[in-house]
């Protein structure tokens, strides 16, 4: 996880370990593990609380997990487009730096929070409960929280969603759950995007994946989808729909 690469502190939970946080000073010993058990727990409280919100409101949350450039906003506006009309959507988008992505969903008229990680590599409970100080959910539906691209850290961090729905695109090569198990582990649901290019790549196996999937003991349901085309969209589009009726 994130002890390696020095981003288990990010921008929503450095003031724990800033001067006069719970985390600033610690007992004599192994101050770092302590320092990451304790901002590990920092977060399963602050994602508990996050899902008694959403809960208020009515909201089903989904956290949207994938490599880089795996297609998650393409989906998100494939989706918005189809289901726009029937449920209230709202996004909070995660991305080291720009609006890039949070221009993209705007201009579909969903409201949409940007969060600039700096150097994390994923989002935690923190960052989206200050989000969520910025975004109303009255009237909301569904709020997708598009993580960090990255195949690692977002898989290990609560962000007090209700499911996980983890992207595997057919560039990437089909054999992603076996080498990143953690990720494709905790998804409840896991998308194939990009199968337009299923013909042109031609080395990308959707049966040999979904056995990779099944062998890390992961039951979930796998779609082929195609947010460009909309092939396979109609079966995402309704997992989704009976997932928020479930909720309610």
């Amino acid at each position: 996880m994130c002890d390696t690469c020095g981003c288990n502190v990010t921008p929503g939970n450095e003031h724990l370990v800033a001067a006069g946080g719970r985390f600033a000073h610690t007992s004599s010993g192994a101050e770092s593990v302590e320092v990451l058990k304790g901002l590990l727990d920092a977060n399963d409280r602050q994602a508990l609380h996050n899902r008694e919100y959403f809960k208020r409101h009515s909201v089903f949350a989904v956290n949207l997990m994938s490599s880089p450039g795996a297609g998650k906003t393409a989906l998100l506006e494939a989706t918005i487009d189809a289901l726009g009309a029937d449920l209230n959507i709202a996004v909070v988008e995660g991305d080291l730096e720009t609006e890039n992505d949070a221009n993209r969903i705007r201009d579909k008229g969903v409201p949409a929070i940007q969060i600039s990680t700096g150097s994390a590599c994923h989002l935690d409970a923190h960052m989206v409960h200050n989000a969520l100080h910025e975004l109303s959910l009255d009237g909301i539906d569904v709020v997708f929280i598009e993580n960090v691209g990255n195949l690692v850290c977002p898989a290990s961090f609560d962000l007090g969603q209700h499911c996980n729905v983890a992207l595997l695109s057919t560039p990437e090569g089909h054999d992603k759950p076996a080498k990143y198990p953690v990720m494709f582990r905790a998804a409840d649901v896991v998308l194939i995007t990009k199968s337009d290019l299923l013909e042109v790549l031609g080395d990308f196996d959707p049966d040999a994946a979904e056995s990779y999937l099944r062998q890390i003991a992961n039951p979930a349901p796998l779609y082929n989808v195609s947010a460009r085309t909309g092939d396979g969209m109609t079966t995402w589009l309704e997992w989704l729909r009976r997932e928020v009726g479930r909720q309610r």
